[in-house]
């Protein structure tokens, strides 16, 4: 059991905020925060917003400093975190931070994919999906981070998104392939990134493809969620497809669902299929019947 704590990283109200989180329960964090005279208010679902000025303080008092990314691997392994869909907080900042520990310098890549993955027609294939994914990646190679390119393949993968299944992953990577030329990146990284980028089409990434697994792994760890968050799900990929008839959306849906079934494996991580094999087949089942 202990008390975490990030850099102040995070801003406003004109100063800069840390994250104040449990590894182990919310009645733990409660008292904590209870005796350093931490307001009630500044709790928000699974940690506490706390000012720059108290930091060293907390410290002092017992908090461990992480950084920000080792403080969201904690939370998220302790089960009490929040998914990013279920917030409305903008996400730009956390993800800003996470494309800046891998493309430092090319925020103007870094905001052409932001806006594309906050384009109006997405409901489930945007921003949170993104975080989603990239915080799966971080769960699934703890203690160690994913590799670059596994990385950039989940900021890409639905980089184009149009409802076009197949097309769409094409179009994702050719964008990866030409973006990333410009942004000056190895050769070899390039065409690995595309690579990564179209097998998340069908999932099926060859035996001994381990970091297609990951990626692959990542992008389906929404299928192992809590029931009323798979209902979610469903219900905002439903809204993706919009322009599909319902009699079309149910038998395309009931395909993907069939199709997802029949994957063997589902998850190849031994941790992913720990963390959501099981519930992944009851929710696909359930959908299905």
């Amino acid at each position: 059991m202990a008390i975490y704590i990030d850099p102040p990283l995070w801003p406003a109200h004109g100063t800069l905020f840390s994250h104040l989180v449990s590894d182990s329960s919310l009645a733990e964090l409660h008292a904590f925060a209870a005796a350093a005279g931490i307001p009630k208010r500044a709790f928000d679902g699974d940690h506490y917003d706390v000012p720059e000025r108290r930091f060293d303080e907390l410290v002092a008092a017992g908090a461990v400093s992480v950084e920000a990314r080792v403080l969201v691997r904690r939370l998220i392994a302790s089960g009490l975190r929040i998914p990013a869909r279920r917030r409305n907080k903008a996400l730009k900042v956390p993800l800003l931070n996470r494309w800046e520990a891998i493309m430092p310098g090319h925020d103007a890549l870094f905001l052409d994919l932001l806006d594309r993955w906050s384009e109006p027609h997405r409901h489930y294939h945007g921003c949170t999906h993104l975080l989603s994914v990239l915080e799966a990646l971080d769960l699934l190679t703890e203690p160690d981070e994913a590799p670059r390119t596994v990385l950039l393949a989940a900021w890409f993968h639905d980089a184009v998104y149009r409802g076009a299944a197949g097309q769409d992953e094409e179009e994702s990577a050719r964008l990866a392939e030409k973006r990333l030329e410009e942004a000056g990146l190895p050769e070899e990284e390039v065409a690995e990134t595309a690579r990564l980028v179209r097998l998340t089409s069908d999932h099926r990434p060859e035996p001994g493809d381990g970091d297609g697994a990951l990626l692959c792994d990542a992008d389906l760890s929404i299928l192992g969620g809590e029931p009323d968050e798979y209902a979610r799900y469903v219900a905002a990929v439903r809204k993706d497809y919009a322009h599909i008839g319902d009699a079309d959306f149910a038998a395309g849906r009931a395909a993907v669902v069939r199709q997802l079934l029949e994957l063997d494996p589902l998850f190849h991580h031994r941790r992913a299929r720990d963390l959501w094999l099981d519930a992944a087949h009851r929710n696909l089942e359930s959908e299905l019947a």
